[in-house]
Order: structure tokens, then sequence, then C-alpha cells
């Protein structure tokens, strides 16, 4: 098992390499302010969906909405 350092550092640079130092930055920066839970989010993301309906979903968990209300 790798210590929790270890972990931040390689999910870091995973993001770093697929979005860039920036955009890395900015997605850390949301997930840390965002009101909804990412991990619920990430278990239930389907991924065959399209980016949009991605981003919907994400949206109607931050709003405390079910799949059918959104």
């Amino acid at each position: 098992m790798i210590t929790d350092t270890e972990i931040k550092s390689k999910g870091f640079q995973l993001l770093a390499q697929h979005l860039g130092d920036v955009e890395a930055e900015r997605f850390i920066a949301l997930i840390q302010r965002e009101p909804f839970d990412y991990t619920k989010w990430r278990q239930d993301l389907d991924e065959e969906l399209s980016l949009e309906e991605i981003s919907r979903k994400a949206r109607a968990l931050r709003n405390g909405k079910t799949e059918h209300s959104a």
C-alpha cells in the first residue's frame, strides 16, 4: 500500500499529464469547493456517456437533484 503523500503526488502527475498544470490546479480547486460528493458521482459515472451528459449529471448531483428531476 502506498502512502497518502504518494497517492496525492501520483494523482496530480496524472491530472497534469492529461489536463496541464493550470487545469489540474483548477480541477483540484473545483473539487475542494464544490458541494457535491465526487466519489458518488464517479461511481455513478457511465463510461459511455457524452461529455454533455456527464456534465449534466455532475450539475444535477451538485444541485442535489436526482437523475429524473434534472
